[in-house]
């Protein structure tokens, strides 16, 4: 595996687990609960890299240390435990800075991470086709971009009159020459291959769209496997999908298009969302969309904010949404002793109760179901029966006709 720090590369081999610590911040925007549920995820995604979290360190603070993002003596305590535990890596939950970066690395000597790179590392792990590649790689180099200045920190700069510049300087200004070329290159070939794409579109004619969008690992693609007797890849990591996947599904005589699309997360490195918005094209062109949430998540409702913030900033246009809670085989709740006076939360609601809170109130279809367990799938192929063959009669003034041919064929 090769991590990107900069224009340093740190490989780590398949066979060796590197171990690592994870670093976050409780603020007034972040209370202690939220910042573990964060680490959590930061946890998630160091194993998806193949980086095992070994130790947590979080500070009190009102806002980040603009040069050392946590304290002088938060950082030393990080020092401390690296270097008696033989720590190779050091994950920021958050976004550093070219500065903080620096100074961080020059007092940890170790390779440091922010939860940005981390994310990065993963899609270009996972990336399999050109048009992903030349996503992630434009996502990496726009990250890279302002972060140029730490990399030539060992060389000697010469700072005297108007002209006098040093190797460091000079050797910057090349890099971020060839970093800007490489983007302007990767743009173009993005242009090239959404137009094709465009005219795959285009050439699947006029048929529904429905598009499974959702925050990432909620069971996207397994489900996507069962509506289209496909063998789309899923396991248990973060961003198993990166490419859009569109199957032809048919349920009873309706036949219509299935997208699985990639995961939302928190603090979405915003080069990725620049970079997949062609990917997303297939959320905004679809005439349905299909929001899977994982019920069993102890911050599920969370994830629905963020994949809705996601979406309004993909596609100002509001669409026909069903709402499936899977994973409702993993759900578990604790419940509350008799003399507990403390207010009621996620952890000891059970799931008949929870389905009749705010749940009952959404404005369009819910549905409870287990992929895994194909728990009310039966229920879930009617409902999109349903919503699809509204689409189909608005569309099609010869519906009728249409079904039958359909029928036919079948």
């Amino acid at each position: 595996m090769v991590y990107l720090c900069g224009m340093k590369e740190f490989i780590i081999s398949e066979a060796q687990t590197e171990k690592a610590v994870l670093v976050g911040l409780v603020t007034p925007e972040q209370n202690e609960q939220k910042v573990a549920e964060y680490l959590d995820e930061l946890a998630f995604l160091a194993d998806t890299a193949g980086v095992e979290a070994v130790k947590r360190f979080t500070q009190k603070l009102d806002y980040p240390n603009s040069v050392t993002f946590v304290g002088t003596g938060k950082l030393q305590e990080i020092k401390e435990y690296v270097v008696e535990h033989e720590i190779g890596v050091v994950i920021f939950d958050d976004e550093l800075s070219a500065k903080q970066l620096r100074n961080i690395e020059k007092e940890l000597q170790v390779m440091i991470l922010d939860r940005t790179n981390l994310i990065l590392d993963i899609f270009a792990k996972r990336a399999q086709t050109a048009h992903a590649k030349a996503q992630v790689e434009l996502a990496q180099y726009k990250y890279m971009l302002p972060r140029l200045t730490r990399l030539w920190t060992h060389l000697e700069r010469q700072r005297g009159g108007v002209g006098m510049r040093g190797p460091g300087e000079t050797q910057l200004e090349t890099d971020k020459r060839i970093i800007l070329d490489k983007i302007s290159r990767l743009k173009r070939e993005l242009v090239d291959i959404d137009k094709q794409k465009s005219v795959q579109r285009k050439n699947r004619g006029k048929m529904v769209r429905v598009a499974l969008v959702g925050y990432t690992n909620v069971g996207k693609s397994t489900l996507m496997n069962l509506l289209s007797k496909s063998e789309v890849f899923a396991e248990n990591k973060l961003f198993a999908t990166l490419d859009t996947t569109v199957r032809k599904v048919i349920i009873e005589n309706l036949p219509f298009l299935l997208s699985d699309t990639v995961g939302f997360i928190r603090k979405l490195p915003t080069e990725l969302v620049e970079s997949f918005k062609s990917t997303l094209d297939e959320v905004r062109e679809a005439d349905l969309l299909v929001h899977i949430v994982d019920i069993s998540h102890p911050s599920f409702e969370e994830q629905i904010e963020v994949v809705n913030r996601t979406l309004a900033e993909i596609d100002k246009q509001e669409k026909p949404m069903i709402m499936v809670f899977n994973k409702v085989d993993a759900f578990t709740f604790v419940p509350k002793e008799a003399d507990d006076l403390t207010p009621r939360t996620r952890e000891n609601i059970d799931l008949d109760e929870l389905k009749h809170t705010w749940m009952n109130r959404l404005p369009g279809d819910c549905l409870f179901i287990s992929a895994k367990e194909r728990t009310n799938i039966e229920a879930l192929k009617a409902l999109l029966y349903e919503r699809v063959k509204q689409i189909h009669i608005t569309r099609f003034p010869y519906n009728d006709f249409l079904f039958q041919h359909y029928e036919e064929e079948e």
